[in-house]
């Protein structure tokens, strides 16, 4: 799976020991968008990572970038929250979800390994957890055909929520 650009020994023991404990993440060839709008190819893993908070566990949802010239450069690190959830802006985490903390600047080859650095984050995540749920739950977005529904009779309706969060239907004479 893993292109020949990649040290793939190396590359393939580091993912086989991550998802061995981490055994909710999953690995893959994917495509990266870089800030400069250019892609790539690389091996990611995706997937949550457990993390105690206020004596509860979380599942966080992570995505790992792994580039060809790792172990000799640090992985590219997110959060990715579901719909329910957004990010927590913070000391180690930016405004779309990357993960910045000290271990990646400090990478060094040798010393640093993806399991680390997974525990790493699972630690930090503890401390200053990088998702929270939303206060409200954002309403369902659906298209405009999505939102009409046909009755036995061959008529059409569409269901809108009222005022008072009750809904009503409306009736179109129009077939679609």
């Amino acid at each position: 799976m893993l292109p020949r650009s990649y040290l793939r020994k190396y590359v393939a023991h580091d993912i086989y020991v991550a998802i061995t404990y981490f055994k909710s993440l999953v690995p893959a060839m994917k495509e990266y968008v870089y800030e400069d709008g250019t892609t790539k190819n690389l091996m990611s893993l995706t997937g949550t990572i457990p993390v105690v908070f206020s004596d509860l566990t979380y599942n966080i949802p992570i995505c790992v970038w792994i580039e060809p010239n790792y172990p000799n450069a640090a992985p590219m690190c997110y959060v990715r929250p579901t719909r329910e959830m957004m990010i927590v802006r913070g000391k180690y985490i930016s405004n779309d979800g990357e993960v910045k903390m000290p271990y990646l600047n400090d990478w060094k080859k040798g010393e640093c390994d993806l399991f680390s650095l997974l525990q790493v984050m699972a630690a930090v995540f503890e401390e200053l957890t990088p998702l929270c749920m939303r206060p409200y739950p954002e309403p369902e977005q659906a298209s405009c055909w999505l939102q009409f529904h046909r009755e036995e009779d061959g008529r059409y309706f569409v269901s809108l929520p009222r005022g008072d969060g009750q809904p009503f239907q409306h009736e179109d004479e129009t077939s679609c």
